[in-house]
């Protein structure tokens, strides 16, 4: 039975459980559990991260802790009994699991491994801290770095400020706001800004001495030099080196390292250096040989140095090679280290280029206690301290040093009697009182052990040596008095052995006998002659000599007048000795009581650090005296007392104020002292009025707070000795001084006077005398003295008047003290603190004091909040009275100052009232962080707002006297709270104070808008207030730190357990409010349709549920109000944009929005409520073109996330422009787009379509001078000059996209403009810009882009592709492969569909994405330049891939039983037209499909379409050979060679056999006429064949000749296989014509057989009813039906077996331009059609001998003269493309502005041509040429042409065909001209399909102007009877005439939806 748990509530998972159990319940090794029940060794619970989750689990699995219960129950919270740090840990490191592993996925490795190894240091950590062996100091430290780690961690990841205390989290609820604040703003600034250490120490450690030369041993020195005043600052460093130049002990480290500690701020100066002596021990010179000599002397070596500055740029873990120096003289080596300071060059040089010390040096900052904590390994292994020379900046009380520095300066010694100047050696020795060597006193430096005797320099051959070497003796106190120093001097002989000899010594004693010690500064020493060490060893003899020249007596002029003299200088050190003769006359003062006067006056006079070193004596003294001769030295005494504790205040010596506390405490006797203190204290407080000067008086005030302690202590001492004897008299005292006080107080003075100088020096110590009176008095009767005291100030202000701010500081102070935390006392305090703040506050001055006190008043309103609830409610009270309304003001007063360092922002509301002219605020930050004060202000609010109850509120809002001040009042608040609600207010990582303030926001709120409804409604409505309410409301929801969908579950979970959701609670209030506002609604709308559609945008259901219904009442009154709701629609839309493009919404908000079913809680969605209403058509109306609009808006949002790729964001922004203009007609919305789209062009490099795109601005402008506003990045121009920058910009892009042609026609508008101002300047300039696009189309080559249909299926895509198929333009070189790659990429979770069939539905509906992709091929539709002769290939190519609308793709499949012998008789061909939306190019890569059209293709069409193809690609490679276009022949070789020798091997016996045959013909009897058509295209072929032969011969290479032969024998086979021996009469007849030597194409009109609907499902259609432009292109001769075929059927037989005509070589397939297989998607690639690798020639040559088949159409090759009653005669062409309105009139409108780029007009023909026909009419295409007859085809490759072979090609005929007959007389060889197939597809199926497309917006508008005659090409040249056309008047004349052409267009013709002239202002 599962029994509820008592204990076992919490616990850790110890092994990882699978939960296989029937409910069980999956556990992972370190999971946190909560039980719910037990049963029998089973647990049920859940995990604590997945609380929904609950199963059962064994109990073995789980580690119990002990954890609190909150709330038993259902409900139940459990927090584990643990450590609050171990606690925070936890879950904080499983935050970061998460986010660690997306750091990895982000690619950001840096912070990933940083982050690792922080982890890992925590949890090491941790495992210290659970263990807890660790001691309480440790512990602390531990702490101390995992907070640290935790914070550091917090920050890098973007997560929030944690606030502690004492490295424990802090629960907001359980302090007050103000203290919050403090903690948050503590943590932050630490964070910003760490506090510059005052203290600095520079670590080294001396490494090696890198020499060629070194040999012996070296003593290294170092120590701190400052260079600008030439002296030491620290002692010295030393270490031992040995021969290799390595520290002699590398073992012990503290010889290598040592801290040079105590270096103030001021010592880090570019003139402070560190200095590095080298001394060397062994021989006299360098380089003598070894001899007997074993005397070894220290000798110099060398010198470095380097600057302290260097090491605060240096990188401090590298180690430093220090430049050793060597002084040119040796005498010179006591200066060597300033002369290279100074660069004095020429006094040393290197010691050479080898030569350098490598040290380790490093600055280290903070106090030695931090740096033990912190580099606790240094301290740890050894390092050794090296002290500064003398005292730090801050002497320590505890500190002990008795240090005595002498540094050997100089000597001047006498030659003795020899002939060259001495080798001068010192030794040095300390004795004792007995005359006994002190042992290890004598350090050469810090780092080695102190030796007995210190060994000097020895200086060669010098009798004025100077050594400047400084010796150390740290000598104990005790030994001191009777100690001297003995200086021995020897000369060191070179040759005698080395021997050193004794001539003479000196000594100097270290205490005088006075008591005073040696005093520092130079002594000029005299030497005593000595030669035998004996005579020294009794010092009492030597003793009594004088030891310095200026203690001479000035009758020894025997010793004064010797040359001889020695030099030292000697700095004493010591807490416990002094040279201060003053000093001891006053701690000696019984001793001589005359000078007590004298000594007191002197203590002034004194240094400080002698006083402080005695400072217990002193006092001592002091009270002695005054305790003995009160009347005659009390004044005196008073004074000293109070030099010595203003000496204290100094930084130097503040650490010595406990050391004076404790003195008062512990050691002060004076029992009587307080009379005559009080006494003298009065006397000079009676005198401040008076006194002329008031300095002195200062000095005393000053000193007060440590007067009364004496004061208070003396009197406790008097009553504990005499039994609280004069008490009253003691009050009385007490009582007067502060009378005295308060009179001296009370004087009204200019804010300069000295006596308001000297209230502001009382007023800045009194605050410590607080403690002390408590001390003595009770705490109301010291509240008393203070509130008189602080009340007897004068209240006039002067505005300058410094007292007034040293009042506030007196008020803070005591604010902070002691005493007003007691409640008791508190009560009087408070309305003399509360009135002075008041009159600050409302002046705006001080106001960082102010804040600074009204904190801490509130801070302690909080924690006396449970024992004195009345008390507490009073206080609050009082504040609110005094304080609320000020400090709104003063919030946004300081809100309300500008700054200029940080970012203005300025709140955007419209409240007009006096008070609220303050909302337009600009905020202050210092560098993204709120001005302090601004912060704590705003936390005392807070704090007040958090203290005040239902009376609080009821108080203040009756104390309104009238409806204006609560109006005021309100919206001051409502102000205030926008301002705090702002993401600025506090930095973004404070997200804990941010919930408390919306905590407190919400709870006023709630209380206020009751003070709203029963104020303001009504006859008393106030739209002011109502609307600043709502603005708050909306704003409140809108926060960052409120959407809780935005952070990890723990930290959601976290704050819905505290506050819940506060979004859901205002939208409640926001709800009833509005429902209360009745007829009042009417003034919101549409005013808050945006915010309150804001608000709805939040991904909370509830809060959905809320606030939609509010939308419909919208609408009922403005329905109501209007009969329409206009205005609430486009509100809606114009705010649904911009909150979209925010990243607001989502998919379930449009649901909510559309669907029929109610989705949460009680509220039915919006359109089931409009559905019930009486407008519910229009209601339903507004909602479709809403969701229509957000789902174009979500899909734009998601797809401009950063990382999306261009296609996806270009495709998005296309469907949502489009949406704008078409259905919402929201032309600013529209244009803003059209820029956006731009700009994405622009970044994708897509020239081409970035010109579409701002065409579509072009063309909402006119030619006109209306002035526009300023808008995106426009600057305020007229339309024309915006028009005018347009077209350039166009022109310009054009150009880079190198579609030149386009941007000729907007050359020749702004040329035209131009011209018709006159400006002829830049007429010129167009006019040049023009010709050089001509040169670029003739010079440039072009790439041809592929074309790729792309199917989008599954719910899975975005709105604007799902269920859609595209056709799209391929990238440059990018064939189908490389497309499918990128779209797998864009998309990477869709699936590539392996077939080219239509999906079904179950694709169209699956929750999923696919993609179907294959090639498809372009349906040109200008088809009249491609059927010219002579127009260059780059020219065709243009109107080959542009302006297209239409595309083909064929997919073979058999049809009935396959004839395995001869497949051709049952291969049909499945033919797929594509038509777009709009043309490609356009304003982007890919359109939408708009109609498809399926049409079957028999087997003896196909066989005809692919004999033309090859005819007419044989004939266009003939033409080329012959017009010496082609390089070289091998294109026409191999092309021969495919056809000749596929046809021997059975290519075209296939089609005899298939089609001949008796049996297809009897069946097929409708077949007949195409049977003969195949027929006469076989003999056309053979024919073309030996024509292309003979020309063959005639440039065939020599090499190539045998093949030729080959050739010439297979085509004699072939046309015996054919069973022709000689051409049909009809083929000799009728030479071929070749204009300059091309075949002449023409065309033939043909029947319409088809009806106009042939979009029906799949007909059967013969050649003869088949449309030409729907023709496949596929290889006759080639593999690829072979491919196709045996993809179909599943077999894979060769294709030799199933054509045998192919080209041999050839390996090409099915293009994947079209026919591509069933498995498209994995083909191979397409052609390599302008593949960058080929060399330019062969790629010349190739692409001509691909595209050839393109040029044109093999229904229009040659005339057909035999059929003269086909034939319509054509009629000369306009030289403008506005003839397309002429001609269709009815189509002009739409599609005639289509932007076409200009062809040269086709020579009329002559000669007599019969104009009869017995076929229907036709209607030409739109974009066709006046002639009728003259209507254009669409030629197409498709193919590929690979490894140097042209597969052979299918071509399309156009859907109108006419003939165009040359003249006889240009026929100049004899060849069968084709015969021409007819067409029976009506061409007036076009412009009916196209009537009723919306023109696209972005083409290029066809302009009106007339166009200039062009030049035509030579094999174009009008034969000479036609008159050439006149030329056109000049553009301005014809502008008109051309204008009112455009006008003839049919209205029935449908228009795109206007769009209204808003534009003028854009």
């Amino acid at each position: 039975m599962w029994i509820p748990t008592e204990h076992e509530k919490y616990g850790v998972v110890l092994a990882s459980f699978r939960g296989t159990v029937q409910h069980g319940l999956p556990l992972e090794i370190g999971d946190t559990v909560q039980i719910l029940e037990k049963c029998e060794g089973w647990y049920r619970g859940f995990i604590l991260k997945n609380p929904n989750a609950k199963g059962i689990f064994p109990s073995s699995y789980i580690h119990l802790k002990n954890a609190h219960v909150k709330n038993k129950g259902q409900f139940e919270t459990v927090i584990p009994v643990e450590d609050s740090v171990i606690t925070e840990m936890t879950s904080t490191l499983r935050d970061w699991g998460t986010m660690w592993k997306q750091l990895y996925v982000k690619n950001e490795g840096d912070l990933f491994h940083r982050l690792w190894h922080v982890m890992n240091e925590i949890l090491d950590l941790r495992r210290q801290v659970l263990v807890g062996h660790l001691t309480h100091d440790r512990m602390r430290d531990v702490k101390q770095h995992i907070t640290a780690r935790l914070d550091w961690g917090n920050e890098q990841l973007g997560l929030d400020l944690v606030p502690r205390r004492e490295f424990s989290m802090v629960d907001p609820d359980e302090i007050s706001v103000t203290e919050l604040y403090r903690l948050m703003e503590h943590r932050h600034r630490k964070k910003e800004t760490p506090a510059p250490a005052s203290t600095h120490h520079l670590f080294v450690h001396v490494k090696s001495l890198m020499s060629a030369n070194v040999g012996e041993e070296l003593e290294v020195f170092f120590h701190i030099y400052d260079g600008r005043e030439n002296r030491p600052l620290s002692e010295r460093f030393f270490v031992r080196l040995n021969k290799s130049g390595l520290p002699k002990s590398p073992e012990k480290t503290e010889r290598q390292c040592t801290l040079f500690v105590d270096l103030g701020s001021s010592d880090l100066r570019k003139d402070v250096y560190i200095v590095v002596h080298i001394i060397r021990i062994g021989r006299m010179g360098a380089g003598e040989k070894k001899n007997l000599c074993s005397v070894q002397y220290r000798r110099p070596f060398g010198c470095a140095v380097v600057s302290i500055a260097d090491l605060l740029t240096a990188d401090s873990k590298d180690d430093h090679l220090l430049k050793v120096y060597t002084c040119n003289t040796e005498s010179e080596w006591y200066q060597i280290h300033e002369n290279i300071i100074k660069k004095a060059n020429s006094r040393y040089n290197l010691s050479g280029s080898n030569t350098g010390l490598a040290v380790a040096l490093q600055l280290l900052h903070g106090d030695i206690e931090q740096l033990r904590r912190e580099y606790m390994v240094l301290f740890t292994r050894g390092v050794s301290i090296t002290r500064k020379l003398g005292f730090s900046d801050v002497i320590m009380p505890g500190e002990m040093r008795n240090d005595l520095y002498i540094t050997l300066e100089k000597g001047e010694f006498e030659k003795g009697g020899k002939s060259v100047a001495r080798n001068v050696e010192i030794t040095v020795y300390v004795l004792d009182i007995d005359g006994q060597i002190l042992k290890s006193h004598m350090a050469a430096g810090s780092g080695e052990p102190g030796g007995d005797e210190y060994h000097s320099l020895v200086l060669y051959h010098n009798n004025s040596p100077r050594w400047a070497e400084q010796i150390k003796l740290p000598i104990p106190v005790d030994v001191f008095r009777g100690s001297h120093v003995r200086f021995e001097f020897r000369h060191c002989s070179t040759k005698d052995k080395g021997e050193k000899k004794l001539f003479g010594y000196s000594f100097v004693p270290l205490m005088q006998e006075d008591g005073r010690t040696l005093p520092d500064g130079t002594h000029e020493l005299i030497i005593h002659k000595c030669e035998e060490n004996t005579s020294l060893a009794d010092c009492s003899r030597y003793l009594k000599l004088p030891f310095s020249k200026a203690n001479l007596p000035s009758n020894n002029q025997t010793l004064k007048g010797t040359k001889e003299s020695f030099w030292i200088t000697s700095f004493l050190c010591s807490t416990k000795l002094t040279q201060n003769g003053d000093m001891l006359d006053l701690l000696k003062w019984r001793a001589h009581p005359e000078r007590i006067n004298d000594s007191l006056s002197k203590l002034k006079e004194i240094d400080g650090s002698e006083i402080v070193k005695f400072l217990q004596d002193t006092l001592d003294t002091l009270f002695g005296i005054l305790d003995e001769s009160s009347q005659r030295y009390g004044l005196k005494v008073f004074d000293s007392l109070v030099h010595i504790i203003n000496l204290l205040q100094d930084s130097k010596f503040q650490h010595f104020k406990p050391v004076m506390d404790t003195y008062i405490e512990s050691h002060f006797a004076g029992a009587l002292s307080y009379r005559d203190l009080i006494k003298v204290l009065k006397w000079y407080v009676d005198r401040i009025v008076d006194a002329e000067h008031q300095e002195h008086i200062q000095q005393v005030l000053k000193a007060s707070e440590y007067i009364f302690k004496y004061i208070i202590q003396s009197r406790r001492l008097f009553s504990l000795a005499t039994g609280g004897q004069n008490e009253e008299e003691f009050r009385v005292c007490i009582h007067e001084l502060f009378m005295s006080i308060r009179f001296f107080l009370s004087q009204e003075n200019k804010g300069s006077s000295p006596v308001a100088q000297t209230q502001a020096v009382f007023l800045r110590t009194f605050p410590a005398v607080y403690g002390e009176l408590l001390k003595i008095f009770t705490v109301r009767e010291v509240a008393g003295f203070i509130r008189e005291t602080l009340g007897s100030l004068p209240t006039t202000v002067h505005a300058d008047c410094p007292l007034e701010t040293v009042k506030l500081q007196c008020i803070a102070k005591t604010v902070e003290s002691q005493l007003y935390i007691n409640p008791d006392s508190r009560c009087i305090l408070l309305p003399v603190v509360l009135r002075v703040l008041q009159a600050h506050m409302q002046e705006q001055r001080d106001l960082v004091m102010c804040a600074s006190i009204l904190t801490s008043m509130l801070s302690l309103i909080t924690k006396e909040e449970n024992g004195t609830e009345p008390v507490v409610s009073e206080e609050v009270e009082l504040i609110v009275e005094s304080l609320l309304g000020v400090l709104l003001r003063t919030i946004l007063e300081i809100s309300n100052r500008p700054q200029s360092a940080g970012p203005a922002m300025r709140l955007q509301f419209q409240d007009v009232t006096v008070l609220l002219i303050l909302m337009n605020t600009n905020f202050l930050f210092s560098s993204g962080r709120v001005l302090s004060h601004q912060g704590e202000f705003v936390a005392c609010l807070l704090a007040l707002l958090r203290q005040m109850s239902d009376r609080h509120y009821q108080k203040l809002l009756q104390a309104f006297s009238n409806k204006d001040d609560l109006r005021d009042f309100l919206l001051q608040i409502f102000t205030v709270f926008r301002i705090l609600i702002r993401p600025e207010m506090f930095p973004k990582d404070w997200t804990v104070m941010r919930l408390v303030t919306n905590n407190v926001i919400i709870t006023t709120v709630l209380y206020l808008s009751d003070a709203l409804r029963k104020n303001f409604l009504n006859d008393k409505f106030d739209y002011k207030v109502w609307d600043s309410y709502f603005y708050l409301s909306v704003i409140f929801i809108n926060q960052p730190c409120l959407q809780l969908e935005s952070f990890s579950p723990s930290k959601r979970k976290k704050i819905l357990e505290k506050y819940g959701d506060m979004r859901v609670m205002m939208g409640c209030e926001i709800f009833s409010m509005w429902q209360n506002l009745g007829e009042h609604k009417l003034n919101f709308i549409p005013a808050m349709i945006g915010p309150f559609l804001e608000v709805t945008l939040v991904p909370q259901p509830d809060l959905r549920n809320v606030m939609i219904p509010i939308f419909h009442d919208m609408m009922d009154w403005e329905q109501r109000r209007s009969g329409n709701f206009k205005q609430v629609e486009a509100k809606l839309i114009d705010k649904l944009d911009s909150l979209m493009s925010e990243g607001k919404g989502d998919e379930t908000y449009r649901e909510l929005f559309n669907s029929i079913i109610p989705l949460f809680g009680p509220y039915p969605s919006l359109l089931k409520k409009i559905e019930r209403e009486t407008w519910r058509e229009s209601g339903i109306s507004l909602i479709a073109t809403v969701t229509r609009l957000m789902e174009r808006l979500l899909d734009y949002r998601d797809c401009m996330k950063l990382g999306e790729v261009d296609g996806k964001k270009i495709g998005c922004t296309v469907s949502l422009l489009n949406f704008y203009k078409t259905e919402l007609n929201k032309e600013e919305m529209y244009i803003r787009y059209i820029h956006k789209l731009y700009d994405l062009h622009l970044k994708a490099q897509n020239y081409t379509e970035a010109s579409y795109t701002l065409l579509l601005y072009d063309e909402l402008l006119e030619w006109s001078d209306r002035p526009l506003r300023e808008f995106l990045n426009y600057p305020m121009q007229s339309e024309w000059q915006r028009k005018e920058y347009l077209h350039l910009t166009i022109v310009q892009n054009f150009d880079r996209g190198k579609c030149w042609e386009n941007g000729i026609i907007l050359c020749r508008e702004l040329a035209d403009q131009y011209e018709s101002y006159y400006d002829y300047r830049n007429l010129s300039k167009m006019r040049m810009m023009e010709a050089s696009l001509y040169d670029k189309i003739m010079d440039q080559q072009r790439l041809e882009p592929e074309f790729f249909r792309v199917g989008f299926y599954g719910k899975k895509f975005p709105f604007f592709l799902r269920n859609k198929e595209f056709v799209c333009r391929g990238h440059d070189y990018e064939r189908l492969e490389a497309f499918q790659q990128r779209m797998l990429n864009e998309f990477p979770h869709a699936i590539a569909m392996q077939h080219v069939n239509q999906p079904d539905q179950t694709i169209y509906q699956a929750d999923a994405q696919y993609l179907q992709i294959y090639a498809v091929t372009p349906i040109p539709e200008s088809q009249d330049v491609l059927q010219r002769d002579g127009v260059p290939d780059n020219i065709k190519s243009f109107y080959k891939f542009n302006h297209i609308w239409r595309f083909r793709y064929d997919r073979p499949f058999h049809k009935g039983t396959k004839d395995k012998e001869n497949e051709f008789k049952s291969l049909w061909v499945e033919r797929t037209t594509l038509t777009l939306v709009q043309s490609l190019p356009g304003i982007s890569r890919w359109f939408e499909v708009e109609k498809r059209e399926l049409v079957e293709v028999s087997p003896l069409e196909n066989a005809i379409e692919v004999i033309e193809n090859k005819n007419l690609q044989l004939r266009t490679l003939i033409t080329q050979c012959q017009s010496r276009q082609m390089q070289n022949i091998n294109p026409l070789t191999m092309c021969l060679n495919g056809v000749i020798d596929a046809a021997v091997n059975g290519g075209l016996a296939r089609y005899q056999e298939a089609f001949f045959v008796k049996d297809y013909i009897m069946n097929h009897p409708e077949d007949s006429e195409k049977i003969g058509r195949l027929r006469e295209l076989m003999f056309e072929q053979a024919h073309i064949l030996e024509y292309g032969l003979a020309v063959h011969e005639k440039f065939v290479p020599q090499d190539m000749r045998p093949l030729h032969k080959k050739l010439v024998d297979q085509f004699h086979l072939m046309k015996s296989s054919l069973g022709i021996q000689e051409f049909p009469a009809y083929v000799r007849a009728s030479p071929i014509h070749f204009t300059n030597g091309s075949p002449r194409p023409c065309r033939n009109s043909v029947p319409n057989i088809i009806s106009p609907d042939g979009v029906k499902s799949v007909t059967r259609r013969s050649v003869l009813s088949y449309p030409a432009v729907n023709r496949y292109s596929s290889s006759s001769l080639s593999s690829q039906a072979s491919n196709e075929v045996s993809n179909i059927t599943g077999q894979s037989e060769s294709s030799d077996e199933v054509f045998n005509m192919q080209p041999s070589p050839s390996t090409s397939s099915l293009s994947s331009n079209h026919s591509a297989s069933p498995n498209v998607t994995s083909s191979a690639p397409s052609s390599a059609r302008g593949s960058p690798q080929m060399a330019e020639k062969h790629k010349h040559s190739r692409e001509n001998a691909c595209l050839s088949p393109r040029e044109r159409p093999v229904s229009a090759i040659f005339p057909n003269p035999l059929d003269p009653a086909q034939v319509m005669r054509p009629t000369p062409s306009s030289w403008s493309l506005d003839s397309v309105k002429e001609s269709a009139p009815s189509f002009s409108d739409s599609v005639g502005k289509l932007l076409c780029p200009p062809v040269p007009p086709r020579p009329p023909h002559t000669g007599n041509l019969a104009v009869h026909t017995t076929m229907p009419p036709f209607t030409p295409s739109p974009t066709e040429c006046q002639s009728a007859s003259l209507v254009s085809n669409s030629p197409v490759l498709s193919g590929s042409y690979s490894s140097g072979i042209s597969s052979l090609s299918r071509c399309s005929v156009s859907e109108a065909s006419g003939t165009e007959l040359p003249a006889g007389d240009h026929l100049p060889h004899p060849l069968p001209p084709p015969t021409t197939l007819p067409n029976s597809v009506s061409s007036s199926d076009e412009p009916i399909r196209r009537e009723n497309k919306t023109p696209p917006p972005y083409s290029v508008y066809e302009r009106n102007n007339p166009r200039r005659p062009v030049p035509l090409p030579h094999s174009l040249s009008i034969p000479p009877q036609t008159d050439p056309p006149a030329l056109p008047p000049k553009p301005h004349q014809l502008r008109t005439g051309s204008m009112k052409l455009d006008g003839t267009s049919d209205p029935r013709v449908p228009r795109p939806r206007p769009l209204p002239r808003k534009v003028s202002q854009l």
